[in-house]
């Protein structure tokens, strides 16, 4: 899209949910080409703006961090799931959860075998290098949520910090692809 705009084109991106209700049978590039072209002249179409290097750069590292945080939580989940298997039960929470895993695979019992022993802190590092992934990838997007004049004003809207306010900005950019406040409401299913 930016290359054929740099050539002069008029570029208009459709997304492909407002295309589907135009193809007919089965996908091929012929159908969608067909649908497109169907799309497009429809009065009331709407288009989304192209994005930036810089936006794509930014929703690419929140889709890292989300990535490694549902990660992250499957291990926790696992190891949790493992303890309870075996009739160990830690109070919910990640912090009761770290608190006590030292104390549980140090403790010389048979409830724990010494492979799932070893198992458990194995899944335990995987935890912490998740940690320092996740922390080094929030960061690099706080950084620059710092550096944007736009992720700065939507952080002066109460409860909007660094990580919310980057992520609207790599996806909507400075909302010009709305026509109304309306709109963005219905983007974000408040209306």
């Amino acid at each position: 899209g930016r290359q054929l705009t740099a050539l002069g084109h008029d570029v208009r991106l459709i997304p492909a949910q407002y295309v589907k209700p135009f193809l007919k049978g089965h996908k091929n590039d012929y159908r969608d080409a067909e649908a497109i072209a169907e799309a497009v002249q429809r009065p009331t179409m709407s288009f989304v703006a192209l994005k930036t290097p810089e936006q794509m750069d930014l929703l690419a590292l929140h889709r890292v961090r989300s990535r490694l945080v549902g990660q992250r939580t499957g291990t926790i989940n696992q190891i949790r799931g493992f303890l309870i298997e075996r009739g160990i039960i830690v109070r919910q929470g990640v912090v009761p959860l770290r608190k006590a895993l030292p104390d549980i695979l140090s403790s010389n019992t048979d409830i724990l075998s010494p492979r799932m022993v070893n198992l458990i802190a194995e899944l335990m590092q995987d935890w912490r290098r998740l940690d320092e992934r996740i922390e080094t990838v929030s960061t690099e997007i706080e950084a620059l949520a710092r550096q944007d004049d736009s992720c700065q004003r939507l952080m002066t809207v109460p409860g909007v910090g660094p990580i919310i306010s980057s992520a609207m900005v790599a996806a909507i950019g400075n909302g010009a692809g709305f026509k109304q406040g309306r709109d963005f409401g219905a983007w974000l299913g408040l209306v």
